[in-house]
Parts: C-alpha cells; structure tokens; sequence
C-alpha cells in the first residue's frame, strides 16, 4: 500500500524528474526539481494555498514516481521528454507537430545543391530558416534557380566522368557539373552568391552581377546583359519586400504572449540576420495556472523540440531556470546562447511589436472560436429538428471501417463534443474477429468492443448520437449492437451521392435530405471527412508497418541495425540467401555467431 507521508521520507535531496499518478495509475504530471526532496514536499503541504490547478492536481495523487538525475540539465531534457511522451492532463501541452522547412545547402559535396528539407541534421550543411510562410519560402527558392544555375539532381558527379545532362542543363537551369563543363572553384562561386543571398547581401550580389553586365554589353553581347539586368531587377524586387526589424544582423527569437480568462497566446517571431523570416502563434489553455507558469513551461518544450537555436533569445518576462537553460541551448548549438529581457532600446521595441501581435492574435482567436461555435451551435440545433431527435447532440460519435481487401482491416471512430472534434477521446480498433472483406461484420465487432469497455467502466457520459459511414444496412448492425448492451441511442448512415459527396442522412424510418442546407452538410461533412481520414491513416500506418517487414525479421540475432548492415553489404535479401559462410563473415558489423546464423537460417 503507497502511504504518501512514508514515501515523502524517502525521497533524496537530489536534482530530478517526479512523476504523479492517479489511482488508475495514470500519470497527470510530470516536473523536475533542484531538490526532489524540497520541491514534492512542497505539493503536499502548500496546496491548500496554491493555484486551483495545483490543488485539483493534488487530490488526484494517488501515489508518485521519481528518477534522480546527475544534474539539472538531465533534469530538464528528461522532463520534457516524458511530457512529450504521456501528454500529463496537468502539464501545459504544446501540442504542434509541424515541422517548418528550412532551405538546405549541401556544402560538403563537391558541387552542393539547395534545397527545401523539414530535416534538421548536424551534416555539415548550411541551413536557413524556418521558414514559416510557404509563399515566401518557394518565391526564395524560385528566384534562387533563376539567378544561379545550380545542379538539383542526386546524381554523384565524379571526376573525369563525363555523363549525360538532364534538360536543366540545355535550359540554362544548370551550369552541368555532370558533363565537366564547370570546374569547382566556379561552381563555389555560385554557392557563394547564393550564401550571400540569403543572408541578406544583396548589395554586394547586385554589384557583381552589374559587373557582368557591363562585361557583356561591352563584348555586344546583349542578350547576355539582359541576362544580368533581369536578375539584378528580381534582387531589388525582394530587397524593397525584406523588413528589416533590426540594425544589428543577428539571428534572434522575439517571444512575448497575451492572455484573457481563458488561455495564452505565445507569439513567436523568427528574425535571421536582423530581417523577419517568420512567426508562430500558439494557444494554450490557462485552466487555473498562472500565466507566467505557463510561459515558463512553453519556453522549456518549445526549445528541447526546436532544431535551429538562435545566438539571442528575447522575452518578454524572467523565467525560472534561465542560466540553465542558456546552458542546455549553448549545448545543443555548440555556440553561446543568450536569453535576455529587455528593459530598453531597440530590443525592448522589438519584444512590444511581438507582444502587440499576440493581442491580436489572441483577439482574432477568440472571435474565430466564438464564430464557429455559433455556426455549429447552430447546425446541431437544425439536425436535432432534422433527425427528431429529444437532445441537441453536443456529444456525438461516428465510427468507419477502412480496408483493402483481406489485410490490415481497422476501425477509426471520432469523437465530436459541442460541435467540433473531441480528439482525446478518439480511438482505433485492428479488426480482430472478423474474416475476410465483411464490412458489416467488422462495424459490429468495433461497436462491441466499445460500448462493452464504456459499460465496462461505468461511463456516464454515453453520446446523444450516433453516425456510421455507410447506408441503412450499417445503421441496422450498429443497432442491433445497442440492442445488445440495452442501449437507446439514435443511430444514423452518412450516405454519399454517386459524386461521392455528402448528401443524405440513413435512419430507420427513411432518409433525410441535407444538401440543401449548407449549416447541417458543412457540419455532417466535417464528420465523414474526419472519421474516414482517421480510419485510413490508421490503415495506411499499419500497410507500411507491414511492408517494412523483412524475413530477415525472423532471424534470431538480427535486429533493425543486423538487417541494415546485411542490406548494404549485398544489396537484396535474394543476394545474401545465396552468399556463403565466409562472405557472411566477412561483413564488418557482423560477428561470427550471427553470419552462422544467417547462413544456417537460409540452408533450413
């Protein structure tokens, strides 16, 4: 029996992670602490005292967990981790899985390329960005080919190795390092340029490029200065679009927030050689938490998730911890980072204009949330009189099946409370019982499985609604499965036309027309929409899980990295059944017990 009191005694005056659990043994937060001994103590006497967020919290703690860590550093990294992964009910979530792009440039081959990549990799690479608004960053790239002809192509270029060009070559897109037409000091010229580019010298791009054209048309080559002319007027064109948010040409995150009754608004702005590249907004619901405590917990999450890490990080109010994590930062760039507050100057101003953009943010965000639910306050109140309902159905569930054929056969259901997607409470079922393509037979066996787990644990919040992907034969099975558990809920298909367009709802007493009313089709589309690509993702994940396999899986031995090393040594898994013992051994990562392995495993 876990007796808190006890369990406070034993807890080490060392640097670590903690992590409280309710009594279904769910973990509902998860923090670090210079001292665990001081910091969890502190939950248990002060509560009464603290926040309603934290009081609630405590009530909840059935018993606690912890792991001692060598420093805070660890302590942090672990911290945000384990948030990341259990997604606590009490920790402030920053659920925003986008990866931004950035553009890469090549620099370690011989004739680098750029390109647009969301991988972050220390691989020697040059990297600029994120960039946060695609327009802008495919109108970089694009001025970025027509100005500098450089390769695109994965093509290893080799020397003394003459090979065939593609037609970027013959339309002038690419000088053609493949067919030995550029040497690799010019080609580095180019790179250059297009590093000066995108660090903002336009100045010295647009003296070089007026050289060449004045070379040109005094050789009458004047094709060749239009050439250069053109390119020159497409630089000026982006220089008069730059803004320019500082004198000094640093990379810089301006971080500063507004906040209601209801949640806060974390405006982040990107500025990279003292120009605005981009920005992010981020809301995050306040649930009784102060607001400095939720600032403090987004700077922590978004920093150990974030792949670019600036040399100056400016925000609006101190945070706790803040020489560690400068620390973390500086490890992480292998560079200085400085996190700073402003008080004066043009840094102060700076963090102004970020925090007024969060006011409007903030403000456009709570006007949009309020319009929708207007609207969808509205199509509920339209389909409960549609369908004849005794309830508006505020809390509705809609379920799909999705399969090709006799494999990876699933079932996705989604969750809609107060008329938009309640995702927390979605969920996904591998057929298990069902043989072969019975797309009745599988809707039955998901709607079993879940009206016996909410019968199960006693759920007092069963849905007003019920919709299935499908006509009236879907409806009946769903039916009858309610019968089963003496449930009455109204049950209704979402049927398409031959366009394949929402166009009626399928209820046992006929069908119910709902194209000509935009409110109903926007908000019963938005569910068939949202059901069936929660379904197929689920499906989709599973095929690829699938054809990831290899019979090299089943080797006793071979492991993901064993298969890796196996596949570049011979190529294919044909090759290596047909490679003997000594070619096996032979292979470096391979030891001696798992080439015998490999081989024997071939020969049975």
């Amino acid at each position: 029996m876990f007796l808190i009191e006890d369990e406070l005694k034993k807890i080490p005056d060392q640097p670590g992670v903690y992590i409280m659990k309710d009594a279904k043994d769910i973990i509902i937060y998860v923090g670090k602490a210079i001292s665990l001994k001081k910091r969890v103590r502190q939950y248990f006497s002060l509560y009464k005292n603290a926040s309603l967020k934290v009081s609630k919290m405590v009530e909840r703690i059935h018993h606690f967990e912890y792991i001692v860590t060598d420093n805070e550093v660890e302590a942090l990294v672990l911290e945000c981790n384990l948030i990341k992964k259990h997604n606590p009910k009490y920790n402030v979530l920053l659920k925003d899985d986008k990866n931004y792009p950035y553009i890469k440039i090549t620099l370690k081959e011989d004739y680098p390329r750029v390109f647009i990549t969301r991988k972050f990799t220390k691989d020697g690479s040059k990297y600029f960005g994120p960039y946060t608004n695609s327009g802008a960053l495919y109108e970089t790239m694009d001025t970025i080919k027509k100005l500098f002809p450089l390769r695109t192509c994965k093509k290893q270029i080799l020397e003394n190795k003459i090979q065939r060009p593609c037609l970027n070559f013959y339309i002038k897109r690419c000088v053609g390092p493949c067919t030995g037409a550029v040497l690799k000091d010019d080609y580095k010229k180019l790179i250059d340029q297009v590093l000066d580019f995108l660090n903002g010298k336009y100045a010295i791009i647009i003296e070089r490029l007026e050289e060449e054209m004045l070379k040109c048309a005094g050789n009458l080559d004047f094709e060749g200065a239009a050439n250069f002319r053109d390119k020159i007027k497409s630089i000026k064109i982006i220089t008069e679009k730059q803004k320019v948010l500082s004198t000094e040409a640093k990379d810089r995150d301006v971080i500063s927030y507004a906040y209601d009754e209801a949640e806060t608004c974390v405006e982040v702005f990107f500025i990279r050689g003292g120009k605005l590249l981009g920005r992010r907004s981020f809301f995050l619901p306040l649930e009784g938490e102060e607001v400095g405590g939720v600032f403090n917990s987004f700077i922590s999450q978004f920093y150990m998730d974030e792949e670019f890490i600036p040399e100056e990080i400016l925000l609006r109010d101190e945070i706790e911890d803040k020489e560690l994590l400068e620390d973390v930062l500086q490890k992480k760039r292998n560079k200085k980072v400085r996190v700073l507050i402003p008080k004066k100057g043009e840094k102060l101003e700076l963090l102004k204009m970020v925090t007024n953009n969060a006011q409007i943010s903030l403000k456009n965000h709570r006007e949009q949330i309020q319009k929708e639910q207007a609207i969808q306050g509205t199509a509920m109140l339209k389909l409960m009189q549609l369908l004849n309902l005794e309830k508006v159905p505020d809390y509705l569930e809609a379920f799909d099946i999705s399969n090709i054929g006799k494999d990876d056969k699933v079932g996705g259901m989604v969750v809609f409370k107060d008329g938009v997607p309640y995702k927390s409470a979605y969920r996904r079922y591998k057929i298990k019982e069902v043989q072969g393509q019975d797309d009745y037979g599988s809707m039955a066996e998901v709607l079993r499985r879940r009206f016996a787990k909410m019968v199960d644990l006693s759920l007092v919040q069963m849905p007003k609604l019920i919709l299935v992907d499908g006509g009236l034969s879907h409806v009946n099975v769903a039916s009858g499965v309610l019968k089963e558990f003496g449930l009455s809920i109204p049950v209704f298909g979402m049927a398409k036309d031959e366009k394949h367009r929402s166009s009626f709802l399928v209820g046992k007493d006929g069908e119910y027309a709902i194209k000509n009313d935009m409110d109903i089709l926007r908000f019963v589309s938005s569910i068939q929409d949202e059901v069936h690509r929660f379904a197929l993702q689920y499906h989709q994940m599973l095929r690829k899980k699938r054809y990831r396999k290899s019979v090299l899986d089943d080797i006793e031995g071979v492991g993901s990295k064993k298969k890796k090393i196996l596949i570049a040594a011979f190529g294919s898994v044909e090759r290596i059944k047909k490679a003997s013992l000594e070619e096996l051994s032979q292979v470096s990562g391979l030891d001696k017990k798992t080439a015998q392995g490999v081989y024997d495993f071939f020969r049975d």
